[in-house]
């Protein structure tokens, strides 16, 4: 048999930024063998592209799968809207290296910085590991329909090597533990590791701080700067993988100065997190690109990664936790569910929530109310809180809470989200360097749906507003994040890669409305947002979409230091 499979008559758009142009492409074996104009005599299977794009399947730099890719194979929303190949273990937080003592706490932990549910996580997670080595073996061997490509998380190391206690204390590591630490990193890329991540923000309050469960720190954001350069210098040594940092320090220019340090001493790519376009505040993401500009003439390797989604927060007060940057809204919206009840209606405490009013990633006065309970409030329905405090006189604070409270928290909000502005956009897709999306897969997900952002681009980037090429936006989902991220052989259409591939209608690819799903285990929801147009999905030779429509084809691998072999062998599938 010549081929496997031979996708015909499409409109190649491979990665490279080479023009567009129709022909065909031969599979055979998982891989990517002839393109061009092929004769497809004796192929088990001849995909018709006539009239689609056929592209490289989207990568996918910041995710949170780590627990939801053990239930879910496609890791949806990513394996629903063209992702496939995604990077797990960003901003520090993990599952390995970890203690069995330790497996709770870590969960809970995770239930409040990425608001995943914990009884999915108790019910989902098959905790056969210890070590991170192992933990790749389970990830190895549990069935995939993306790729899986491994950050080590910062988190999780720091615990190992110096217990919770040691590492919630804030004390800066002995030698010997900095030693321990390096050690544990190493036999973790040895593994197959790709680099390590963490979020670093103001222990309390001051910038966009996401917090532990408890409302403490994480134990990243209390890790020091000569920690973070002794696991560069192991990145040197090797002169392999590379960094996702999300570092805040409340002053730019000492963030600007430690991503530099952090470049210089490794010598490897820095992915920093996040370039976000304001509204109110356009010159913060134009020093940030001009920043890089500058990193980049002098040859450091510093990365930004676009907050490039208009995806909004649909949220309740039951499980937020993005006001967190607040120290007097941390601590409201943490405890149990009456102990934030009770605080949130506490008047003595009101005053304070009162001067400090959200406005960082929402800004209060915008939230919508969507979803009101009770019958006294729903005159409110699709009003923001601002208008509703013009119509009343009241306090934004005293309304937000009021209404949350009396409905037991369960009523329903949205929040627009900081990328809204088009040609702010614009300014951002018009620089090259930058990768799109921060998509946060498996994260927040009852109130963020931003894991389709590549179907989102391509419709609104390209389609609607033309603000680039389809040639740019397939190297800016594809090739660059692939480049950036130490994928050897993905990205791009060409003879010898990797065949994951998406063959797409443009015309009618379309993002459908959010929807909730009881999908997780333990019968858990989440809110997802599902997609249209793509014809086929193809990860690594076979079909794990077709028609839009998952075909429980299970071909994705772990990409141990960014590669795998493609073996010519079945597909796992669902028994």
């Amino acid at each position: 048999m010549k081929f496997d499979r031979v996708i015909k008559d499409g409109m190649i758009v491979d990665g490279t930024r080479q023009p567009r142009f129709i022909g065909d492409i031969g599979i055979r074996d998982g891989r990517i063998v002839e393109m061009g104009k092929i004769d497809d005599a004796g192929s088990a299977e001849v995909i018709n592209a006539s009239g689609m794009i056929v592209a490289p399947g989207f990568v996918d730099l910041h995710t949170h799968y780590d627990a939801q890719l053990f239930w879910d194979p496609y890791c949806s929303l990513s394996g629903w809207h063209g992702v496939t190949s995604a990077v797990i273990g960003n901003c520090g937080f993990g599952f390995a290296p970890m203690l069995p003592e330790n497996r709770d706490r870590a969960m809970l932990s995770m239930t409040r910085i990425e608001a995943i549910p914990y009884e999915s996580m108790r019910l989902g997670l098959p905790w056969s590991w210890v070590s991170y080595p192992e933990f790749l073996d389970a990830v190895d061997a549990t069935p995939k329909a993306i790729n899986i490509l491994p950050y080590v998380p910062a988190g999780p190391l720091l615990i190992w090597v110096m217990g919770l206690e040691g590492a919630k204390s804030g004390r800066m590591p002995t030698h010997d533990e900095h030693a321990e630490l390096r050690r544990v990193f190493a036999e973790a890329l040895d593994a197959g590791g790709c680099g390590w991540s963490a979020q670093r923000t103001p222990p309390s309050g001051g910038a966009a701080v996401q917090r532990d469960y408890d409302g403490t720190p994480m134990v990243t954001d209390l890790m020091h700067d000569e920690t973070a350069f002794e696991l560069c210098k192991v990145l040197r040594e090797r002169n392999e993988g590379f960094m996702q940092v999300l570092y805040e320090s409340g002053d730019q220019p000492t963030n600007e100065l430690f991503y530099e340090r952090l470049a210089e001493i490794s010598g490897r790519p820095v992915l920093m997190n996040v370039v976000t376009p304001l509204p109110d505040k356009p010159s913060y993401h134009r020093n940030q690109l001009a920043w890089l500009k500058r990193c980049h003439e002098r040859g450091l390797r510093v990365i930004g990664q676009g907050n490039t989604s208009d995806a909004g927060y649909t949220f309740t007060m039951e499980d937020w936790n993005l006001f967190d940057d607040l120290d007097v809204w941390a601590e409201v919206t943490t405890g149990t569910r009456e102990e934030r009840k009770a605080k949130m209606a506490d008047p003595a405490r009101r005053q304070a929530l009162r001067d400090n009013i959200p406005n960082g990633l929402i800004p209060l006065h915008r939230v919508v109310v969507t979803g009101p309970r009770l019958e006294k409030h729903k005159q409110w329905l699709d009003h923001d809180i601002g208008l509703i405090a013009e119509k009343t006189g009241r306090h934004v604070v005293d309304i937000f809470l009021d209404m949350a409270v009396e409905e037991d928290l369960k009523t329903e909000f949205f929040g627009l989200p900081p990328m809204t502005s088009i040609p702010l956009l614009k300014e951002i897709v018009d620089d090259p360097s930058v990768v799109f999306g921060v998509s946060d897969g498996g994260a927040h997900t009852r109130f963020l749906t931003s894991g389709r952002f590549p179907t989102e681009h391509i419709i609104k980037i390209v389609r609607e507003h033309k603000m680039c090429s389809l040639e740019e936006m397939h190297w800016r989902l594809s090739t660059l994040p692939a480049l950036v991220a130490g994928f050897r052989d993905r990205g791009t259409l060409v003879p010898g890669a990797p065949a994951d591939i998406v063959v797409y209608d443009l015309e009618n690819l379309t993002i459908h409305d959010v929807e909730v799903a009881h999908d997780f285990p333990g019968n858990e929801w989440r809110r997802v947002q599902r997609a249209s147009g793509y014809k086929f999905i193809l990860v690594n030779g076979e079909v794990t979409i077709r028609n839009d429509q998952q075909t429980e084809t299970y071909s994705g691998q772990l990409l141990r230091y960014g590669v795998a072999p493609v073996e010519a062998k079945p597909a796992l599938a669902a028994q």
